[in-house]
């Protein structure tokens, strides 16, 4: 086994003294974040591939909850800024599929795309894993899978525009200062805009079928299939490994940080385990929330922050019945706006990722497969698309191979 060595553990007294005005603030901003545009994400995919208000509240629990209780530990371990959520490309890849596979067939390839996750940890192969498939290549399959949502954000004007136009004014707003940015992120100024607009409308309609306020987990059992196999469990782990984890290690390698590399992705792989038997998508480490909680205190005690973050998540994992029910009863133009905006600077970093530079046309054959949407032997579209792109890659653009390949 290649895991890093823990640091000496954070005790509560030296918690407690670690703690600051500035990790709170940071930490309730960095939680925030996550509740508002990628919560979003959560309920646009799940109410798009047909799930009931149960099994989204769910998926709520599992996402905040569990992963709450991962970047606790994680966070106290490592005295590092180490919060986990769920992985939002991999959300989105799950919409697409829910069209053809059954939830439970879901559930089975995040059970077998957590073990795969947890075995490349124990042998130390995350790093080969990472390094397999050309980052342009997955970026590009990222493109295609997030593009819906930009598309839904853009038709949000059609459908309601006196709610898309004040949430992306505010949005843009916002984000002219990033003095402005730092204190109030735009995202949620553009949330409270939002909920202001549709108040003032009078168009909240929250009638919907009584429910607790407090979790309750919906447990399914899992059944595994070829064609879910092969759709989701590749394409899950690099979303995981490569795309998530990669932007979270990156960011707190550049705050000074040494990120366990394999020990995180064994934590994704137990995280993405325990959510995914109550239908939560798998477990990463969150590049944003850590950008977030890693800035502005001493190194050594940013881990405090993300204890904070955490902290609230459970919280807000154990009211998910109460906040998934609020923002479904929102117009979906809020929720395709909301998530839209969340999805810009991503989507703008896949598009960058993916055409410039090498692998641009194995990235761009990668895209369209992706768009097209055409699954194969009910095997859905981005899995087909890493083939096809690395295929064409690898015949036309056998330059950029022999370039990025390790020299002896």
């Amino acid at each position: 086994m290649a895991f890093e060595r823990p640091a000496v553990a954070a005790t509560p007294s030296g918690f407690w003294r670690d703690l600051s005005a500035t990790h709170v603030g940071n930490g309730v901003v960095g939680f925030l974040f996550a509740a508002t545009g990628p919560m979003a994400v959560v309920l646009a995919t799940g109410t798009r591939g047909g799930l009931s208000e149960a099994d989204l509240a769910s998926w709520v629990f599992g996402s905040f909850f569990l992963n709450g209780i991962l970047s606790i530990a994680y966070c106290l371990a490592y005295r590092q800024p180490l919060v986990f959520f769920w992985t939002i490309p991999g959300t989105v890849l799950i919409g697409p599929a829910l069209g053809h596979l059954t939830f439970p067939e879901v559930i089975g390839a995040y059970l077998a795309t957590g073990l795969l996750m947890l075995a490349l940890a124990l042998t130390g192969w995350v790093g080969r894993a990472m390094a397999a498939i050309p980052m342009p290549i997955v970026m590009g399959m990222v493109a295609g899978v997030f593009l819906s949502f930009g598309l839904d954000w853009v038709r949000a004007f059609e459908s309601s525009i006196q709610i898309a136009a004040p949430m992306t004014a505010v949005y843009l707003l916002v984000s002219l200062s990033p003095a402005v940015a730092a204190r109030i992120p735009p995202l949620i100024a553009a949330l409270v805009v939002g909920a202001l607009a549709i108040w003032q409308q009078g168009v909240f309609a929250p009638g919907l079928d009584a429910a607790g306020i407090l979790a309750a987990p919906q447990m399914r059992a899992p059944q595994f299939s070829w064609p879910a196999m092969l759709e989701l469990v590749v394409p899950l782990a690099i979303t995981v490994l490569v795309v998530q984890n990669g932007q979270g290690i990156a960011v707190l390698t550049a705050a000074g940080h040494a990120p366990p590399v394999n020990s995180i992705a064994a934590a994704c792989g137990v995280g993405t385990l325990a959510s995914a038997i109550v239908g939560a998508a798998p477990t990463c480490l969150t590049g944003p929330v850590n950008a977030i909680i890693s800035s502005g205190s001493a190194r050594h005690t940013q881990y405090a922050a993300g204890i904070v973050v955490g902290v609230l998540a459970m919280l807000f994992g154990l009211l998910s019945p109460l906040f998934t029910r609020l923002l479904l009863a929102a117009p979906a133009a809020f929720i395709a706006t909301l998530a839209g905006l969340a999805m810009l600077r991503v989507l703008q970093s896949a598009f960058t990722i993916a055409f410039q530079g090498r692998f641009t046309l194995g990235a761009l054959v990668t895209f369209l497969v992706t768009v097209a949407g055409i699954p194969i032997f009910n095997i859905g579209a981005p899995f087909w698309a890493l083939i096809a792109g690395a295929l064409v890659s690898l015949m036309l653009e056998r330059r950029d191979w022999a370039a990025q390949a390790p020299h002896a």
